[in-house]
C-alpha cells in the first residue's frame, strides 16, 4: 500500500531527484534531534546540580531510563516505519522534544526534570534514529555513504550549535532560559520540513533510489529494462537477519562502543571542569568535540566502501580508545582538544558507518524490523555509559575508573570489528 499522505501539489517531475529534498528534511530532524543530547545536557548538569542538590548519578539516570524506554519501543517502532515511513514518526518525535525541553525550564523537582528529559531522550535514542536513517536508506543505495555522510554532519553540526547555544542562554539569563530557547530551536528547525515535504520511498512517486531514472511508469522506451535492471541489494526479514553472524557481529560493537559514547558525552563538561578547565573553554572544547565528529562523520561516508566497513569500525574503535585514554589525564586545555578531536573523529564514524551496515549487510525492505532490534541493543547500551560514569564518580569523586572501563570497551569494540563481514544473500 502507498504512503498515505503524498502532497497535491507535489510534482515528482522535478528537475532534479526528490530525494535530495528528503535529505533536507532528515538533515533538519538530525539538527533538531540535540536538544536532549547528552552533550547539550552537559552543560545544563552543573548549574542545576548546583542550585538543587542533585547527585551527577541522579541525572544521569534520567538519561538512562530514556534510552531504556527506548530500547523497549523501538522494535515496535521499526514495524512502524516499514509500513508508514518516516513522516509520522519524526513529526511526532520532534513536536513532543521541543515541548518537553522547554517544559524543563519549569523544574522544581528531580521528578519534574527526571519524567520530562526520559520523554525527550526517548525519542532521541529511538523514534529520531530510525525516521532519520530510515528515510536515508530508503531514497539512496548506491548514494547511501554521501547521503549518510551529509545527515551526519548536519546532526554533529546541531551536536556543536545547542551546547553553545545553551552556554550562551545560561550565562545570559540561566539554566531556565537555556531549556526555553532549545526547545523552541528544536520545534522551528526540525517540524514543518518533515511535516510537509517527507515522502516514505521513491517508488511512491514512481521514481527509482538514487534518481538514476526520471521515472518508472513514463514513455521511456527503454523503462521495460529499467524495471529489470534496478539496483541490486540483500533482501532479509528480520528472522533472517537474526540468524547470521553478521547481525551479532554489528550487536556487539555496538554494545561495547555506545556505552563510551554516551558515558564521556554526557560528563565531559563536569570532568574537564572538574579537572580545573574553564566553564567557557570547556564549552568550546565540547564544540570541537562535535566538530570534529561532523567532520570524521563526512569522510567516513564518503570512504567506508573503499576502505570497507569492517576497517571502518576499526578506525572509529580506535579513535575512542586514544580519547578515552588522554582524558584520564587532562590538566590543561590543549589535552582536552586533543582528546575531543580523537573523541570527535571516532563517533563521527560510529554514527556514519553503522546505519550504512545495517541497510547494506540487510538491506531495505525490512531496514526498520531490523534496525529496531538492533535499537534495542544500541540505545540499553547508551543508556549503561552514563549511569555507570555517574555511580562511580559519586562513589570515588573522580571519572578515573570509568574512563579505565570506557578504554578497555573501545580495544574490546576493535578487536570485534575485525569479523565485521556482510552476510550472504
Amino acid at each position: 500500500m502507498k504512503f498515505h499522505f503524498i502532497p497535491n501539489w507535489l510534482n515528482p517531475k522535478l528537475p532534479f531527484y526528490y530525494g535530495w529534498i528528503i535529505l533536507f528534511c532528515v538533515c533538519c530532524a538530525g539538527f533538531a534531534r540535540q536538544g536532549p543530547a547528552v552533550a547539550t545536557l552537559s552543560i545544563f548538569i552543573s548549574p542545576m546540580a548546583s542550585e538543587f542538590g542533585w547527585s551527577f548519578t541522579a541525572v544521569s539516570s534520567a538519561v538512562s531510563f530514556g534510552g531504556i524506554l527506548a530500547a523497549v519501543s523501538s522494535p515496535f517502532l521499526g514495524l512502524l516505519l516499514d509500513k508508514n515511513g518516516s513522516r509520522t514518526i519524526l513529526c511526532i518525535s520532534i513536536i513532543i522534544t521541543g515541548f518537553t525541553v522547554m517544559l524543563i525550564s519549569l523544574t522544581q523537582s528531580l521528578f519534574f526534570f527526571f519524567t520530562l528529559f526520559c520523554i525527550a531522550r526517548m525519542n532521541f535514542a529511538g523514534p529520531f534514529d530510525l525516521g532519520i536513517y530510515g528515510a536515508v536508506n530508503n531514497w539512496f543505495i548506491k548514494l547511501r555513504g554521501f547521503a549518510t555522510s551529509v545527515t551526519t554532519f548536519i546532526q554533529m553540526t546541531g551536536l556543536m550549535a545547542m551546547p553553545l547555544i545553551a552556554q550562551a542562554c545560561i550565562q545570559y539569563d540561566g539554566w531556565r532560559f537555556g531549556w526555553v530557547i532549545i526547545g523552541t530551536t528544536v520545534l522551528f528547525i526540525g517540524f514543518l520540513p518533515n511535516f510537509l515535504l517527507m515522502v516514505r520511498k521513491p517508488e511512491d512517486l514512481d521514481l527509482l533510489p538514487d534518481g538514476d531514472h526520471q521515472s518508472l511508469n513514463g514513455n521511456d522506451e527503454n523503462n521495460t529494462n529499467l524495471k529489470n535492471n534496478k539496483i541490486p541489494e540483500p533482501v532479509f526479514t528480520r528472522n533472517e537477519a537474526l540468524k547470521t553472524k553478521a547481525f551479532w557481529v554489528l550487536s556487539v560493537y555496538t554494545i561495547f562502543v555506545f556505552p563510551v559514547q554516551a558515558g564521556i558525552s554526557l560528563h565531559q563538561a563536569p570532568h574537564l571542569i572538574e579537572r580545573g578547565i574553564e566553564p567557557y573553554i570547556t564549552a568550546t572544547i565540547v564544540a570541537t568535540f562535535s566538530l570534529f565528529s561532523a567532520l570524521s562523520g563526512m569522510v567516513f561516508g564518503l570512504i567506508v566502501r573503499k576502505i570497507t566497513i569492517r576497517f571502518s569500525l576499526f578506525s572509529a574503535a580506535l579513535c575512542l580508545a586514544f580519547s578515552s585514554t588522554i582524558m584520564i589525564f587532562i590538566s590543561v586545555p590543549w589535552q582536552g582538544y586533543l582528546a575531543a578531536a580523537f573523541f570527535g573523529t571516532g563517533i563521527g564514524g560510529i554514527l556514519t558507518i553503522l546505519p550504512i551496515a545495517w541497510a547494506d549487510f540487510f538491506g531495505r525492505a525490512s531496514f526498520g524490523a531490523i534496525r529496531g532490534v538492533a535499537l534495542f541493543f544500541q540505545v540499553t547500551a547508551q543508556a549503561s555509559g552514563p549511569l555507570m560514569s555517574g555511580v562511580l564518580r559519586d562513589f570515588s569523586g573522580d571519572y578515573y575508573r570509568s574512563l579505565i572501563i570506557f578504554v578497555v570497551f573501545s580495544l574490546s569494540a576493535l578487536f570485534i570489528s575485525l569479523f565485521a563481514i556482510p552476510p550472504k544473500f
